[in-house]
């Protein structure tokens, strides 16, 4: 079933193209990974998916009853004030703002939830300001796992980490994908980190969306 369909978009930056006239669809439970060159667009084309930027042409469609607070996005650099105390447990719940009416308790079994599928319940308590680079990604995608309802828009979420952090990382997120959908801006091309089954190029020189297997086909023949 369809869950996101893009047709002939357009984003136009101070008279400049940063992507036009582009076309993709999504089915639930496809995970896509949305690769190119630096400054062509891959992080304004998520922000047009989540309703931040406005399209120059073309339109987003959603599947029926989809709903924008049904996204979980996680931004490239969020900005944290270190000086700001708030636990793990607060960053996390503060996914569901956009969930929860006024007066209305947050979700706490979905808070725990997420917690623990990125084994971080042990953290809970601590302050976000003193994690460590890999822990504070993990409790970002927590976050946005509580904001998501049927999809995960990821960018570059495995900036910053090691390789074992990376690799752990990866496979949180293969399992997440067992019940959700996710987009993810990547650069890491090592075709064993392709982990989505769909790939979607913003090369302007080599452009493609299709397969993962039909992507690394075309990248080991040139």
């Amino acid at each position: 079933m369809s869950l996101l369909k893009a047709n002939k978009i357009t984003f136009t930056y101070e008279n400049s193209a940063v992507f036009k006239d582009l076309s993709f669809s999504l089915d639930n439970g496809d995970f896509l990974c949305i690769v190119g060159p630096n400054g062509c667009g891959k992080s304004t084309l998520l922000k047009c998916l989540v309703g931040q930027n406005k399209l120059s042409s073309g339109k987003i469609t959603f599947g029926n009853d989809f709903h924008f607070n049904q996204i979980g996005y996680m931004p490239q650099n969020p900005k944290f004030n270190d000086s700001f105390p708030a636990s793990v447990y607060e960053i996390v719940a503060s996914g569901a703002l956009n969930r929860v009416k006024l007066l209305e308790p947050y979700p706490k079994e979905r808070i725990n939830s997420a917690l623990k599928a990125l084994n971080i319940q042990n953290i809970a308590r601590k302050r976000f300001s003193n994690l460590s680079g890999g822990q504070r990604q993990k409790v970002l995608l927590a976050r946005a796992i509580v904001a998501s309802e049927e999809l995960l828009i990821l960018d570059e979420p495995s900036n910053n980490l090691d390789y074992h952090s990376k690799q752990d990382f990866y496979k949180t997120l293969q399992k997440l994908n067992e019940t959700l959908t996710i987009i993810m801006v990547t650069h890491d091309l090592d075709h064993n980190n392709l982990i989505g089954n769909k790939i979607l190029s913003l090369d302007k020189d080599h452009p493609f969306f299709g397969t993962t297997a039909e992507y690394v086909r075309r990248i080991h023949a040139h």
